[in-house]
């Protein structure tokens, strides 16, 4: 996005979820970053949130309670859902598996597949151990 204006807010917002393994709500994120600003409204952080997935630097991860989560990690990777608790992870699959994928669904679409993203569901190992 040519002619983007720099702001300390959003690098910091960036700086976040590049740092943290958690896989932030937008709420999260306000909360971390009010500490550094202290007057960032969430209004603010939202639309910069916005911004960094609509430029590529984040990811926006939709999930089934209707919360988004947020992704500093843009290379092409899957998730899971923690059906009991909540928590959202980071899946390693290796990119032949990924591909493999983009490619059976490309075969099956009148189409181009550019990317896939896959989140997957059932119970942690945290929960399980729990149980």
């Amino acid at each position: 996005m040519a002619g983007l204006k720099y702001s300390r807010q959003r690098e910091s917002i960036k700086h976040f979820l590049m740092i943290t393994k958690e896989h932030p709500t937008a709420d999260e994120v306000y909360m971390h970053v009010r500490q550094e600003y202290p007057n960032i409204s969430l209004g603010t952080v939202y639309r910069n949130l916005n911004l960094l997935t609509d430029i590529g630097e984040a990811i926006k991860i939709s999930t089934p309670d209707g919360g988004d989560r947020f992704d500093g990690r843009t290379a092409p990777h899957n998730h899971f859902l923690c059906k009991k608790c909540g928590r959202l992870l980071d899946l390693e699959l290796d990119m032949k598996s990924i591909e493999e994928v983009n490619r059976l669904a490309a075969e099956n679409f009148d189409g181009m597949i550019e990317s896939s993203s896959t989140l997957f569901y059932g119970e942690c190992s945290d929960c399980i151990k729990k149980s």
